[in-house]
């Protein structure tokens, strides 16, 4: 787990979401009303957000150039189901894209993705690379080459790992 700080607007929402579940230990927070409280995730939208959680790891595992960790439905599927609308500032003429349904995880998903997309920072949201990590993480490096949620923990055994595998 991560100690970076938390990615910049809606991708916090992304972020939060990826990391309710903890592969190393298991625990996945999603399980009680605490841990789904912060999300605004009601119990009925569980299966749905559990789905829209692993297509999101697994985009983000391809951010960082690694292999989806398991079959999953592809995140566009999902979003599709989620439309955008323009909204236009009256006082000012700028437009955003927002969800049509406010109410749902998916939508608010969909609208920090385009939050990010227009932003140009949606690839810098990756995946841990770690097998029995993949935290998401916001990738602050200068030039976005970021593999590991933690140096200190993730990339620190990766390259013990390597160490001793080149030992005689």
């Amino acid at each position: 787990m991560s100690e970076r700080s938390a990615a910049p607007g809606g991708l916090a929402l992304v972020e939060s979401l990826v990391n309710t579940l903890d592969l190393e230990t298991g625990g996945d927070s999603l399980d009680s009303p605490e841990g789904r409280a912060p999300l605004r995730i009601t119990e009925a939208e569980l299966p749905s957000a559990r789905e829209l959680r692993e297509s999101l790891r697994a985009t983000l595992l391809a951010h960082a150039g690694h292999p989806p960790h398991r079959e999953v439905t592809p995140l566009g599927e999902l979003l599709a189901r989620a439309p955008l609308l323009v909204a236009v500032d009256a006082r000012d003429g700028s437009a955003t894209l927002a969800p049509a349904d406010t109410g749902t995880l998916t939508s608010r998903v969909a609208a920090a993705v385009a939050e990010a997309l227009v932003a140009g920072t949606w690839t810098r949201l990756k995946a841990c690379e770690a097998d029995t990590c993949h935290w998401a993480y916001y990738d602050r490096s200068p030039a976005g080459r970021g593999r590991w949620c933690s140096m200190q923990v993730c990339g620190a055994r990766a390259k013990m790992r390597r160490y001793r595998a080149k030992e005689p």
